[in-house]
């Protein structure tokens, strides 16, 4: 099997103090290559890995013409020539093909799923019809007015044998595994989880735990929970090398075993420009720091960078940020070293049911929306009514981000404004 190719050093490599939203994104698509290998796995455990090889068609599907519904299948042709009274020779049910043809003029008792017999065309429901027994043969009446190929679904018509179904990069969605699982399809070629390495750093972190209880200037460690949580929507293996404190030769021995071992290294907090921040120097000292530092709000001390070939992030320690930047980069990085094609998501244009009396310019921001109406049949989005990066509370309520450009300084009620749905970041709908 080929090795995936190697990240290349200067995957990030900017000229610029501060990375606009869009020029992050433009970095990421064009310079993240896969370097996950691949494995074959079966069909049942393959919802949400990444597919590898693509899937081809190797027959029709469905593989005959079939009844749609319960009822009489006859020959359309037919059917001026008896006026519609047929006798009915034979009864199909699902999985029990008829062999031979059917006699001329007659018609077949069929169920929803059974191979249409040869010879035979149409299907008329059930409650249309009427069956009579005449000289201890059965007969059924059957309605004027049908189309040829009514109630009847044809062969290929969901799926033509040699049809690429899905492509090297996709996701796997359960409505995925039906199509392959509908082919005959047992197993697939996959690309394999990531290893990902999540860690914290603070002095100040706690775990939860029976009868821990957090002193002054001490908090818990929300951030690991979220992130894990997260992580767990896409396909990777997570090792949790726990709450580091603010000793910078501890995270700097830590950070480079988890990277001998780790596809991507993952943290949160210490990536500030403080005194007892130790990420961004230990990052230097063992690899190569791409970004530090973008022009967006929240997430602003957000860093980028590799040791070998290990992807590092460091996210703000605010959870809001930490979050939003996640969504934004972090979980487009993993899909993209996994061998998934890039994925945009859809924004949605909304009315405003807030105002913005100001904003700096040549910032991008993404504030947390909630849903409602403006009008009967028109969506409107406010703003969760705090700002603070430490506000859970804002990610449990809103329904997505509000984007605000860099070029717009203000927002007045009323005004139409960029949404994005969780649902568009991996995230499923409350």
């Amino acid at each position: 099997m080929t090795e995936p190719r190697k990240l290349l050093n200067d995957c990030f490599l900017h000229d610029k103090d501060r990375l606009r939203h869009d020029d992050v994104l433009t970095l990421l698509r064009e310079r993240i290559s896969t370097v996950a290998g691949t494995e074959t796995i079966v069909l049942e455990a393959a919802c949400g890995r990444i597919l590898a090889q693509p899937i081809i068609a190797p027959r029709n599907v469905p593989l005959s013409d079939n009844a749609a519904v319960d009822g009489y299948a006859f020959c359309h042709a037919d059917f001026k020539a008896v006026g519609g009274w047929f006798e009915v020779a034979d009864r199909v049910a699902a999985g029990h093909a008829r062999k031979q043809a059917m006699p001329r003029q007659t018609a077949a008792r069929i169920f929803t799923g059974a191979a249409m017999p040869d010879g035979l065309d149409t299907v008329a429901m059930q409650e249309d019809c009427e069956p009579h027994i005449q000289n201890d043969r059965p007969f059924v009446a059957i309605p004027p007015g049908l189309k040829q190929g009514a109630n009847c679904r044809k062969s290929g018509e969901d799926v033509l044998e040699g049809t690429t179904v899905l492509v090297a990069g996709d996701s796997l969605r359960a409505q995925d595994l039906a199509a392959i699982a509908s082919l005959g399809i047992s197993e697939v070629v996959v690309y394999r989880k990531l290893k990902v390495a999540l860690l914290s750093t603070g002095d100040e972190l706690l775990r939860p735990a029976p009868g821990v209880a957090p002193q002054p200037g001490q908090v818990f460690d929300a951030n690991f929970f979220m992130l894990k949580g997260l992580l767990e929507t896409l396909p990777v293996v997570v090792t949790d090398f726990g709450i580091l404190p603010d000793d910078a030769r501890l995270i700097r021995e830590t950070i480079s075993t988890a990277a001998a071992g780790h596809d991507m290294i993952l943290t949160s907090g210490g990536a500030s420009r403080g005194d007892e921040d130790h990420i961004i120097t230990a990052l230097d000292a063992l690899g190569q720091r791409h970004l530090w530092q973008l022009a967006i709000k929240p997430g602003r001390p957000m860093t980028m960078g590799q040791i070998g070939d290990c992807v590092f992030v460091g996210l703000p320690g605010n959870p809001v940020a930490a979050f939003v930047c996640f969504l934004l980069y972090v979980r487009q990085i993993i899909l993209s070293l996994q061998g998934s094609a890039w994925h945009d998501p859809v924004r949605f244009p909304v009315k405003a049911a807030f105002a913005i009396a100001r904003k700096k310019p040549d910032r991008r921001e993404f504030l947390r929306g909630i849903l409602g109406r403006a009008e009967p049949d028109t969506l409107s989005v406010t703003k969760f009514d705090r700002d603070g990066s430490g506000l859970i509370t804002s990610l449990r309520e809103a329904d997505g981000l509000i984007e605000i450009p860099e070029a717009v300084t203000q927002i007045e009620p009323g005004d139409t404004v960029s949404f994005i749905p969780f649902t568009e970041l991996g995230l499923p709908s409350r």
